[in-house]
């Protein structure tokens, strides 16, 4: 993927350049009465750190362009390759970009040649996002993140959807990006149904925040899925109705329930921690009440396979990593640019994903135990 992007990032670079050199965009008429213009283009293969890369890069009519992101009669382009695409996908604007690369490498490379380099990586976000899919995920895990995007002549939030599925191996991927004004369960719907139609036959366990209407989504098009609601956001709703002084032991009379060894236990320890809040907070038990069905199914699994699924951690991670890139950002200018740097931040994370999952191999026996007739089909 580097080689594709280092490859992008020069032509386009380099494009720019010399849209900047002779005074006209690409597809335009020079200005009258100057005779240099476009002349074509030249092929080159160049060195990187991570191997050849042949690249396309355009000349003019009487020779005078002298690029700088890759100079004349220079094929050496180790550690610059992937240094404009990394920099942005870890938040840095354009204009520090430009900055840092005329300081470091003595490049003066202007803020809308940048813009057009990174808006290359539109066309790759469009094919990561087509890509076919594996046929069986264990574990998908589904959040969204708001982002502050121009839209209509105003700043508005909008929810940029994710989903993380980890399959056979387990090794985590991110299966997509999907930008909506609001999160709800009928956006989902399109979001699950679109997994299916990349090839995911079948998801074994989905784990989801409390949103009302998200396991009949789920369910309308992975009718065997189990669907686990996110303790961590149920133990966040709960706090919402409490007071700051009573939350510490609150939180820790709550251990009665998720942490107990069944669900029979689980159910005798909301019984005892509603003897104990109700007289306060009597929506607290209530509220568990209500999400019990979703809140049970990974008491039917054993101990390392409950860390894998009781909580959408696995992608509160991701989102952490995406809120530090767009930090500086304070809003984008359209749907595209918040999709480009999401996109990289998340290509740049998942750098760190080549192993399977701590304690997988134990997971995977507690999955063959559980889902033995599914994980056979599949194979």
């Amino acid at each position: 993927m580097l080689k594709q992007l280092t490859k992008r990032v020069v032509e386009r670079a380099t494009s720019a350049e010399l849209t900047d050199h002779l005074g006209y965009e690409l597809g335009e008429e020079p200005p009258e009465g100057q005779r240099n213009r476009r002349n074509g283009l030249t092929s080159k293969t160049l060195i990187t750190d991570h191997g050849p890369v042949p690249v396309e890069l355009p000349r003019d009519r009487d020779g005078s362009f002298e690029p700088q992101i890759v100079p004349k009669h220079e094929r050496r382009f180790a550690g610059f390759d992937d240094k404009i695409i990394s920099m942005y996908a870890r938040g840095m604007s354009t204009r520090e970009i430009s900055k840092h690369l005329e300081e470091i490498y003595g490049v003066e490379v202007g803020r809308d040649a940048i813009s057009r380099v990174t808006d290359a990586i539109l066309d790759d976000v469009k094919e990561w996002q087509a890509r076919p899919l594996e046929k069986l995920y264990l574990v998908v895990w589904l959040d969204a993140i708001v982002l502050k995007i121009r839209d209509q002549g105003s700043v508005r939030n909008k929810h940029a959807y994710l989903a993380i599925g980890v399959g056979i191996e387990g090794i985590k991927e991110t299966l997509g990006i999907w930008l909506e004004p609001n999160e709800g369960a009928k956006f989902w719907l399109r979001v699950i149904s679109e997994l299916k139609a990349r090839g995911v036959e079948d998801i074994l366990v989905f784990s989801v925040d409390g949103l009302r209407g998200f396991p009949d989504a789920i369910e309308a098009v992975y009718p065997q899925a189990i669907v686990q609601t996110c303790i961590v956001h149920m133990i966040r709703n709960s706090l919402r109705f409490t007071s700051y002084k009573d939350r510490k032991q609150l939180v820790k009379d709550l251990r009665m329930i998720y942490t107990a060894a069944t669900e029979e236990a689980a159910q005798a320890g909301l019984e005892t921690f509603a003897g104990i809040w109700d007289s306060r907070y009597p929506q607290i038990s209530q509220s568990w009440r209500d999400a019990w069905e979703r809140v049970i199914p990974y008491f039917a699994f054993p101990p390392a396979l409950r860390r894998a699924v009781y909580t959408t951690n696995q992608i509160e991670s991701l989102n952490s990593v995406v809120r530090k890139a767009i930090r500086i950002r304070g809003h984008f200018p359209d749907d595209e640019s918040a999709r480009k740097l999401v996109y990289l931040a998340i290509r740049n994370h998942e750098s760190n994903w080549k192993r399977p999952m701590a304690g997988w191999y134990e997971c995977l026996a507690a999955f063959h135990a559980h889902f033995q007739d599914r994980l056979t089909r599949q194979n």
